[in-house]
């Protein structure tokens, strides 16, 4: 794994591109809805193949692995979190295969759909789950990790925890956020990230909140007081359900490259797109960046 000072290093260097969204695409892509993502992959390959390599020519320089929900914890539903280290291993090389040229990067996420997260008698549940997800993606031979869409600051002690228990090297975490920068619990979010800056983490930021909430003022108000990389990763646009109960998404990749721009002018360094973004959002973000 790359340490933090190397992925400063290549940041410096002019990578700065995130991926853009999975799990809706997969799902455009025949994906079930309701299904175990990880085990879907797996017996699918060559759809996430086809989706990372788009990503990649499309400009993306760090893809997520699609180990999203790879802990013991949500595996135990399909009765594989016995072979957790593998699977989180298995889906680091298929990601490599997709794309050899990107950094890739080991996904953890929220276990809030799994236990009360956020209460402290579950800290060693968390612990645990994230140690051997984190064996599994360092083994796989992930370049760094990301902690994202984390909804408690619970949850980014614990992948502190296990990253440092593991030996892991370079570790990226982000949050869901407000447009005042508050986290889901209704936290300061600057606090958090300072702390986790403190802790060695490689960048802080933001995902999975709509791109017309990414207003300057957040960025700006996390940059007053983060000295590391600020990653930015919002949704295209606000979700509207539709009739079968699916999110859509409709900011075009123009509107949405305009609204991570100006993100980027106020401080934000990793860019990227989460839920209702495709290769068409990251490849227009890359084009007004670099015009």
């Amino acid at each position: 794994m790359l340490t933090k000072q190397q992925l400063h290093e290549k940041i410096a260097q002019g990578v700065r591109y995130l991926d853009g969204a999975t799990g809706s695409n997969l799902q455009k892509a025949g994906m079930p809805r309701g299904c175990c993502t990880e085990q879907w992959v797996l017996e699918h390959p060559d759809v996430l193949l086809a989706l990372q390599r788009r990503y990649a020519a499309a400009g993306s320089q760090i893809l997520y692995a699609p180990t999203f929900q790879a802990q013991p914890i949500a595996l135990e539903r399909v009765g594989l979190a016995d072979q957790t280290e593998k699977i989180n291993g298995q889906l680091i090389s298929l990601s490599r295969t997709a794309a050899p040229d990107c950094l890739i990067a080991g996904d953890l996420t929220t276990l809030a759909a799994f236990c009360e997260s956020n209460d402290p008698g579950n800290f060693d549940l968390l612990l645990e789950n994230y140690r051997r997800q984190i064996r599994g993606l360092i083994d796989g031979g992930a370049d760094l990790l990301i902690a994202e869409t984390l909804m408690y600051p619970q949850e980014a002690e614990a992948i502190l925890t296990a990253a440092e228990l593991e030996g892991a090297g370079a570790v990226m975490y982000s949050f869901v956020m407000t447009a005042d920068a508050s986290l889901f619990c209704g936290q300061d979010a600057v606090p958090v990230l300072k702390d986790l800056q403190q802790s060695g983490a490689a960048a802080v930021g933001f995902n999975c909140v709509a791109a017309d909430m990414m207003t300057p003022y957040l960025v700006r108000k996390l940059t007053r007081d983060i000295r590391i990389p600020i990653l930015c990763k919002p949704n295209a646009g606000s979700p509207v359900i539709n009739g079968q109960g699916i999110a859509e998404y409709s900011m075009s990749p123009e509107d949405f490259a305009q609204t991570v721009l100006e993100c980027k002018r106020n401080g934000a360094t990793l860019l990227g797109g989460c839920c209702g973004t495709t290769p068409d959002h990251i490849a227009a973000v890359k084009s007004v960046v670099e015009a």
